[in-house]
């Protein structure tokens, strides 16, 4: 019985140990968890410092300052913001939002520590001096950009698969700072990347990131909400859901077209010079400025639009006037957009669901107009952004009660399903993709293999058969003549050939010139599918002139790992 039970005690000893193990954390855990935490706390600084700088220093002075220096001013801000881009940022774009949600999906993504510096003051430019865009957008950059660079001093500690985790950790942060909201950080991080999905794995070191930020920042400057809704009646109804549903419908459609406009405004960025969009964009948001001073009796076309809120919220309006602020503030955050402001969409987007929420409820003639207006913001954002749990807790957190929690989810629901796959951000993907259909979407080039033998038309089967078939064991070699593509021959069209005929047959005689070619712009999805379809494992690439290229071989496209890490590492 005593070896018994030592066996019994040893067993229940390591049973113990096991059990106290799996509380301990991984390997990996304390370096990626404490890099978050700080990676959150140093973005919460630098959107404190940036905020402060755009909106105290600057877009305050402006809004109090005389009607002259209200409407040249964004002029002044777009000239200085793509002056600081081009020279202190050598050549960096206006993109901030944007650029998050492109590094996230590349495998080797780039984000330049030394162009961070050179956006945030793009951005206090911009906004600061009354451009229409929000402080989110660079502020969003800035916790990428950090998050990224933190990543890479520090990747011997990390793994593979975390290499994205304190980007997103950091664009998180970068949010839940600026807005004041930790949960809506976490959610928008998680979101923005795909319009049908959320990046879940980045979940913890993005809670974490986003609390450290959010108590850096109001620590210093308080918790006061970016958008104050007003008070609104808690006493909810079914008339209150029908209204949401009505709220959504009206701002997907708006969130859709908005987007689209968006889109036509970043296109003209790159067709004209900056200074002429500095002049006829200046010049358009200096006429927005006269015309607003003139009808609401302050420039309510000026800044991300926090101003405009606080109008719709003071007092009883028209429908007449809410409509014509509404068209004020798209023309202005379009305006500013295109001619190459730096900042972000997601106030312009808040601040119009605001808007259209005021319409809706006046137009109902509701006595709880605060609650529309909750109900536009979040719907109209999450059509724009395609975003709806990121807009639900925006509304949440800011206004503090969770009593219009289910008309906002439909609100925003309902403006899902007629928003379409439209989208403000330019490189959100619809859903993420498995490994395989990642790979299969990079280009062509990536697999294309360039020094290949080939074989002239004039050449016999039998140099063809020991040359290449045999001394090289290639199954078929392509048929080229002074550059030029002629077909491909191999074990296929030998087969019926006897011995003897070797040296007496031409290669160019039996060569297939019916087997399709490849192009450099396909991506290798193009190239298996022809594969597929024409039972080969092999493709030769040309040109339009079908002047010879190179080949892409099926056992390239296999070498899925090793081509991502030559085609984008470099």
């Amino acid at each position: 019985m005593q070896p018994i039970r030592v066996v019994r005690r040893a067993g229940i000893a390591r049973s113990g140990a096991e059990l106290l193990g799996s509380f301990l954390p991984q390997r990996i855990f304390p370096a990626m968890m404490l890099l978050s935490v700080v990676t959150g706390a140093v973005v919460g600084l630098l959107v404190a410092a940036f905020e402060q700088l755009t909106v105290e220093v600057l877009l305050e002075r402006l809004l109090q300052g005389p009607l002259w220096w209200q409407a040249l001013a964004p002029t002044v801000g777009l000239g200085f913001g793509l002056a600081i881009l081009h020279l202190l940022g050598r050549g960096a774009t206006s993109s901030t939002s944007d650029e998050y949600v492109r590094a996230f999906h590349e495998r080797h993504p780039k984000l330049p520590l030394a162009q961070l510096p050179a956006k945030l003051m793009a951005g206090v430019a911009t906004i600061g001096l009354g451009g229409s865009m929000g402080l989110e957008g660079p502020s969003v950059y800035a916790g990428a950009t950090v998050g990224h660079n933190t990543q890479n001093i520090f990747s011997r500690w990390l793994q593979r698969e975390e290499t994205k985790m304190l980007l997103t950790a950091g664009a998180a942060a970068g949010i839940a700072a600026v807005f004041k909201t930790p949960a809506t950080g976490v959610i928008f991080a998680l979101e923005a990347p795909y319009r049908d999905d959320v990046a879940r794995r980045a979940l913890l070191p993005a809670l974490l990131a986003s609390a450290s930020g959010y108590l850096v920042y109001v620590a210093l400057l308080g918790t006061e909400p970016v958008i104050n809704l007003g008070s609104h009646d808690t006493d909810l109804s079914i008339i209150h859901l029908g209204g949401g549903a009505l709220l959504g419908l009206v701002a997907g459609l708006g969130g859709r077209g908005f987007a689209w406009l968006v889109r036509q405004a970043k296109s003209l960025e790159g067709r004209y010079h900056f200074a002429t969009r500095i002049l006829w964009g200046g010049a358009i948001l200096a006429g927005l400025v006269v015309a607003t001073d003139a009808l609401f009796g302050e420039p309510l076309s000026l800044g991300p639009g926090v101003e405009a809120t606080e109008w719709l919220r003071d007092d009883e309006h028209t429908l007449v006037l809410v409509a014509a602020l509404l068209g004020f503030r798209v023309l202005a955050t379009l305006t500013t957009v295109s001619a190459g402001g730096t900042g972000g969409l997601f106030i312009p987007l808040a601040v119009q669901g605001v808007i259209v929420g005021s319409l809706v409820g006046q137009a109902l003639g509701v006595a709880d107009i605060g609650l529309y207006r909750t109900l536009g913001l979040a719907a109209f954002l999450a059509a724009g952004y395609r975003a709806p749990i990121t807009a639900v807790m925006f509304v949440a957190e800011t206004t503090g009660t969770s009593a219009f929690v289910v008309p906002a989810l439909i609100a925003a629901a309902v403006s899902q399903l007629v928003a379409g796959r439209s989208s403000v951000t330019s490189y959100q993907m619809e859903k993420r993709e498995g490994h395989i259909e990642r790979r299969m979407a990079l280009p062509l080039t990536s697999a294309l293999v360039t020094d290949t033998l080939t074989v002239p038309s004039d050449a016999t089967v039998g140099e063809l058969v020991y040359v290449h078939l045999l001394g090289r064991r290639e199954r078929e070699v392509p048929v080229v003549d002074g550059g030029s593509y002629k077909g491909m021959c191999g074990l296929e069209q030998i087969s019926h050939l006897e011995r003897e005929q070797w040296n007496e047959t031409l290669v160019g005689t039996i060569a297939n010139a019916t087997q399709p070619t490849a192009r450099p712009s396909w991506t290798l999805r193009d190239a298996v599918a022809q594969m597929q379809a024409h039972n080969t494992d092999q493709l030769a690439v040309t040109d339009d002139d079908y002047t010879f290229i190179g080949v892409v071989r099926a056992d390239e496209i296999l070498r899925l790992d090793e081509i991502l890490d030559e085609t984008e590492g470099t």
